[in-house]
């Protein structure tokens, strides 16, 4: 049985090398973002570009991790969260794509966007905080000293078109996939006046709302309230939620605005929505980077399996792959 467990282990490590490079499989594309033109999206923990209306993508950056990109409003230019407590800057340099260190605030926490005007990075960090709760800071893409805004706690946030006003999520949630949950740590949205402080509350009935993204007089975000994690809207004019998407499917993840569009992030593939129609389509997008561990590959299966168990006729087993500390 031992043995047979052995060699089971083995064959599974190499069938799990064998899908990730499958044609067939689904591409992990996450946490898109958008401009005119293209969308910028992280693949194999790297910044990669495509053509909106889908197409072959190319890298943007090598080394390190990235992830989180954000277009800025006024250049064509993006900024993404590096490893650790790197910053990234990504621009068009003479129809050449390179990266640069933006240079901003060092141990800064996770970025969040950026500003209306597209100057200032927009982050969190619960550097100053006295709590287990993060705040919102502005700092000069080129660097310099960073500016807390004034809600007293806040984990992400969105500002309005004419930055008077900003959607933001108040409070973390100690696990993001945690499905139908509705304990305390339950997220709402608030959106805060900058100028007064005055603060109005997305409706809800104690449901996950996340990842709120300002466009026009429209405040598009995540929630869970209907079941699966989709896309909903809240009119500023009117006051009224209604959900955009129909999902009866796995959850969506992250969405992004761009100047006349939404792309969010479901299953590992892209989608772009149009506002007016209300419309998604699926943005087809291929990868083809020299990426080696996408490859077929013999690997030692001692060193990489964390936990493992085997079905009870012996005939199939599960493993958790990951490094050992």
């Amino acid at each position: 049985m031992l043995k047979s467990f052995g060699w089971l282990m083995a064959m599974g490590l190499l069938a799990w090398a064998n899908v990730a490079a499958g044609a067939d499989s689904p591409l992990l594309l996450q946490q898109p973002t958008i401009s005119k033109s293209e969308v910028v999206f992280v693949y194999g923990g790297y910044l990669w570009s495509a053509p909106r209306e889908g197409g072959e993508a190319r890298q943007l950056t090598t080394g390190g991790t990235k992830r989180i990109p954000h277009f800025r409003r006024t250049e064509n230019g993006l900024h993404s969260r590096g490893s650790m407590t790197e910053r990234r800057r990504v621009r068009d340099g003479g129809g050449r794509r390179r990266a640069e260190a933006a240079d901003v605030a060092s141990g800064c926490g996770r970025d969040c966007g950026v500003d209306a005007d597209g100057k200032k990075i927009v982050y969190k960090s619960g550097g100053e905080s006295y709590a287990d709760f993060t705040k919102l800071y502005l700092v000069a893409a080129e660097g310099g000293v960073p500016e807390a805004l004034p809600m007293w706690r806040a984990d992400g946030g969105s500002y309005s078109p004419d930055a008077s006003h900003m959607a933001y999520v108040p409070n973390s949630k100690w696990q993001a996939a945690w499905k139908r949950y509705r304990g305390g740590q339950t997220t709402p949205i608030y959106i805060v006046s900058l100028r007064d402080l005055q603060l109005v509350k997305i409706p809800r009935e104690n449901s996950n709302d996340a990842n709120p993204v300002w466009f026009g007089d429209t405040i598009y975000f995540l929630s869970d309230r209907n079941g699966p994690v989709s896309l909903f809207a809240y009119d500023t004019k009117t006051k009224a939620v209604k959900q955009v998407i129909e999902n009866k499917g796995l959850d969506l993840k992250s969405v992004s605005a761009g100047p006349d569009a939404l792309v969010y992030e479901q299953f590992g593939g892209l989608y772009l929505l149009d506002p007016k129609s209300g419309s998604a389509k699926h943005i087809d997008v291929r990868v083809n980077g020299d990426l080696p561990a996408t490859r077929a590959h013999w690997m030692k299966a001692a060193d990489k399996i964390l936990n493992a168990g085997i079905s009870p006729t012996g005939q199939r087993a599960c493993l958790r792959r990951g490094e050992k500390s």
